[in-house]
């Protein structure tokens, strides 16, 4: 099929709830995709930060196609040996002792606010405005943007909202029955926002004094996003609970809610996941972490991230546009004094493929194979479409 007769029949018969851009994927490797058409683009989107590991990587394939010979799926009131092998390697390369498996970032968000909940006996969840932890009912209100919450009321109670990056705040917000404090390391959706170094330590002393759960959602800043395994890695705090989705699994759909002692509040019947942790899941997962440890891409994301970076202040230097360039490791913003849109339109012509958040910021999150060559192809076509709205 071309890339109009996919569209003609998702609009028939696809609920409309994704703003698409006109381009119908059909292959991938490496940082590389291609259309229905055959034109092949640099992806920096990745999925929204989820092929870490590249595109249909090899070995991630490879552990799929020999699990899914033996055993796709079995109900969680069974053991397996693919998931307590994963638990013990997320144990290994965290801070966290215990996990337990979903599948999407949102469920692996509303596990740990039920966590915190059952564990603290409190039910008032703090979290940062600008925020984005997920679509369900929960995640929405806990989310700190009106825009995803308008239409779908009532809202879930027991949260509050303060400004990301203010720990007084956090602390005057702080009350008897405050169960957990719920930040992402940094903002994504929000803008690709990176707090000050001393933020997220503040923010655990505060939480730690007032005897309050400290909740990171690392969907889309974990397994080497950032240049470490993990963005508390990266600031050097360690939270109570761990949120991951994304990148786990090279593609495939898993999440996790990661988490020390608190694990231990759970009893068999407090949370479940029909699909969650299952054999085929963990098989890509540990394959996709092993071969980020493998192909040291953790080093590679802080060297290429350093680069791209370079490259993206140079072009802020030349053009007026540019208000600023941020970002850590493989995880990139460049905030524009225009909506990002057409620009975003400008680039897949190009054959590049970039995304908006926050309507002004452009978001580089691409996989962390990408190469200096294509990084520059990158660079060199979005120094040509700025110059268009200079």
């Amino acid at each position: 099929m071309n890339t109009k007769e996919i569209m003609d029949l998702d609009s028939k018969y696809v609920m409309q709830t994704y703003g698409r851009q006109p381009l119908a994927l059909v292959k991938g490797k490496g940082s590389i995709v291609w259309d229905a058409e055959g034109k092949s683009y640099v992806d920096c989107v990745a999925g929204i930060a989820v092929n870490n590991v590249g595109h249909s990587n090899p070995k991630v394939a490879e552990a799929i196609c020999e699990q899914a010979k033996n055993l796709i799926h079995t109900s969680n009131l069974y053991y397996t040996e693919q998931q307590v092998t994963l638990a013990k390697l997320l144990a290994e390369i965290s801070s966290h002792q215990k996990s337990f498996f979903c599948n999407s970032g949102a469920e692996a968000n509303e596990g740990a606010i039920k966590l915190a909940r059952k564990h603290t006996g409190k039910g008032e969840i703090i979290t940062m405005e600008n925020s984005f932890h997920g679509r369900t009912i929960t995640t929405i209100t806990a989310t700190g943007q009106k825009k995803y919450q308008k239409g779908f009321e009532p809202l879930t109670p027991g949260f509050k909202y303060v400004p990301y990056c203010d720990v007084e705040a956090v602390s005057d917000t702080i009350g008897s029955e405050t169960a957990a404090v719920l930040v992402e390391p940094i903002q994504g959706e929000g803008g690709v926002i990176i707090p000050p170094n001393d933020y997220l330590k503040n923010l655990k002393e505060v939480c730690h004094e007032k005897d309050v759960l400290l909740i990171f959602d690392e969907v889309q800043t974990g397994f080497g996003r950032t240049g470490e395994m993990f963005a508390s890695q990266s600031f050097g705090v360690t939270p109570d609970i761990t949120t991951v989705a994304k990148a786990i699994a090279g593609g495939f759909p898993m999440g996790a809610v990661l988490a020390n002692e608190v694990g231990d509040t759970f009893e068999p019947g407090d949370h479940a996941a029909t699909f969650g942790g299952s054999p085929l899941a963990c098989a890509a997962a540990k394959a996709s972490i092993n071969f980020i440890l493998e192909e040291k891409l953790l080093e590679k994301s802080k060297e290429n991230g350093s680069y791209f970076l370079n490259k993206l202040n140079i072009i802020k230097e030349n053009n007026e546009i540019v208000k600023d360039v941020r970002g850590m490791g493989l995880m990139i913003g460049m905030e524009l004094d225009v909506e990002c849109a057409k620009l975003v339109d400008d680039m897949r012509e190009r054959g590049i493929i970039i995304n908006c958040a926050a309507g002004n910021v452009l978001r580089f999150v691409p996989p962390l194979v990408i190469t200096k060559n294509q990084i520059d192809l990158v660079s060199s076509a979005l120094e040509d479409a700025l110059g268009k709205f200079s």
